[in-house]
């Protein structure tokens, strides 16, 4: 099959807002007004903080107003989800080896036990390709409660945090390390980023995938100390090089055994170190505490999430402040005034951003490009399509170029218009397809029969599944836009009604998953 030629998604943004008529909201913290926040607010919302929502969650949101329906979103509640705790997988596939195991290594090393030595490598590659499947299971689980959970913005900050604090499996090879640093994420997701700083320098899997456990106190490991400045906290031109080696001294000790942090103390290097401008003899916790005391943290950090839910924006050594309008420079440095204040308390910044009129803005609607996993979730969880099977969603992520737990470098994804390429937006329409009508690329999945989809659903709260409803195919192809998009562009609704022409204009599960197949395959879906 030929592949599509890529589609212009800015020109698809830019012919949106043609078709719009309310692009003058002026950019401000401000809170939104009560009478502001209607269908297209809610949805918005429902999108950026989290995978979007069917139509009777935006109307339910709609209907709620701007502050409970941001802090139904904020204020969830963890415990109430039934999820797999710490034992829901195998945590020694790769455990290290007994005393006992390491005497018997070491007999058959002094004894040239070839065979023996062989075992022990039989056995390791065993163990890693246990663990392979391991972590298969793993990113499952993990879309698999991205699509199902009740507290969308926990995993969309979880994932927030996975892409800033960028660590693969394919580094460290432990499958239960990888799931125990996305557990930490969760905890810390809409918490204190101080605590989550202090948890991630313990961490195994950040340990092991930096080399901070090769680190020793005469021959401190640099690299967790300058990513923890450069990419996790602070940005470029905000320390120094030798503010890296002496936060590489800080953390020297800082080491696990097995699952659990450890401290060798004996291994620490208690010499005085002078990071960041501050002279004593500093430890990890120090250092961490000397970073969140930068103001460069605190600008960083916010200005991150605004690229995350807001708008693409350049890193500050990529253009700095100047390369943004006044009202967003204002916006930041409000948003990193709000987090200083706050003792590095995620939620208050969220809040202010959520509420916000700058937020709601309508060049910032329907004008991010969606992620893969915002593409595949978002599909399931705002078309209740049927998940049909993790497995091909998984690697169809992969594809896209979000593999789960598997983040190309320390910097995470680039996003934005990066995703989109001529071979990724190919995988994008056939995975819709997918999930929408179980075809594949080559024939249908039995799932099309034994997970069929009801497209008719999505029509009921417009009352375009009634019989008058269905005579209409104006308002069976609004409906299906408004949902699908967030507005019902002139030529797509053309394009649906001659659609349904063809069909004797006969509006049921089969045709309308048709015009379903037709939306999702428009460059205005890949926006949110």
């Amino acid at each position: 099959m030929r592949q599509p030629e890529l589609p212009s998604v800015p020109d698809a943004a830019k012919v949106k807002a043609a078709n719009r008529t309310d692009d003058r909201l002026e950019a401000s913290l401000k809170a939104i007004r009560r009478q502001d926040f209607k269908y297209e607010q809610a949805r918005h919302l429902l999108w950026r903080a989290g995978f979007g929502g069917t139509e009777a969650q935006i109307r339910y949101l709609a209907d709620l107003g701007p502050e409970k329906a941001v802090d139904l979103l904020l204020n969830y509640k963890s415990a109430d989800q039934p999820w797999p705790k710490e034992d829901a997988f195998d945590k020694d596939i790769m455990r290290p080896p007994t005393a006992e195991e390491r005497e018997m290594v070491r007999r058959a090393q002094r004894s040239q036990d070839e065979e023996a030595l062989a075992r022990v490598r039989l056995e390791r590659q065993r163990r890693e390709q246990q663990d392979r499947r391991q972590i298969a299971e793993v990113q499952k689980w993990w879309l698999a409660r991205m699509i199902e959970t009740a507290n969308p913005l926990e995993e969309k900050m979880t994932l927030f945090w996975h892409g800033l604090l960028a660590t693969n499996y394919r580094t460290i090879e432990n499958s239960y390390h990888m799931f125990l640093q996305n557990q930490m994420f969760r905890k810390h997701a809409v918490g204190s980023y101080a605590d989550l700083l202090r948890a991630l320098i313990r961490d195994p899997a950040m340990i092991a995938y930096l080399d901070n456990n090769d680190s020793r106190k005469n021959r401190p490991n640099e690299n967790l100390a300058r990513e923890l400045m450069e990419l996790f906290s602070l940005g470029v031109g905000n320390y120094t090089e030798r503010d890296i080696k002496e936060g590489a001294r800080a953390l020297t000790g800082y080491t696990f055994e097995d699952d659990t942090f450890v401290f060798q103390r004996q291994n620490h290097d208690t010499g005085g170190k002078t990071i960041l401008g501050q002279q004593g003899n500093w430890d990890g916790d120090d250092f961490v505490r000397i970073i969140l005391a930068q103001p460069a943290c605190p600008r960083y950090i916010t200005r991150r999430l605004y690229h995350y839910f807001v708008a693409d924006v350049p890193s500050e050594e990529r253009g700095g402040d100047q390369s943004l309008e006044p009202a967003q420079r204002s916006v930041l440095r409000a948003l990193a005034g709000t987090f200083s204040q706050a003792n590095y308390e995620v939620k208050p910044v969220l809040r202010r951003l959520f509420l916000s009129e700058h937020f709601y803005e309508p060049r910032f609607m329907n004008d991010q490009i969606k992620s893969p996993a915002q593409l595949v979730v978002g599909a399931c969880r705002s078309l209740n399509t049927p998940t049909r099977d993790l497995s091909i969603l998984n690697d169809a992520l992969d594809l896209m170029g979000q593999r789960l737990l598997h983040p190309p470098s320390v910097k995470g994804w680039e996003g934005g218009r990066a995703w989109m390429n001529t071979s990724t937006f190919y995988v994008r329409q056939n995975i819709l397809a997918f999930l929408i009508a179980g075809k594949r690329p080559q024939g249908y999945d039995a799932s099309a029969q034994t997970q069929p989809f009801d497209a008719m659903a999505l029509l009921a709260p417009f009352g375009a599944d009634s019989p008058e409803g269905r005579g209409d195919p104006q308002a069976v192809a609004t409906a299906l836009l408004r949902l699908a998009l967030g507005w019902a562009p002139s030529q797509g609704v053309e394009t649906l009604r001659t659609h349904l022409a063809a069909r004797k204009n006969v509006v049921n599960s089969s045709t309308v998953s048709e015009l379903l197949l037709l939306i999702t395959a428009m460059p205005e879906y890949q926006l949110c």
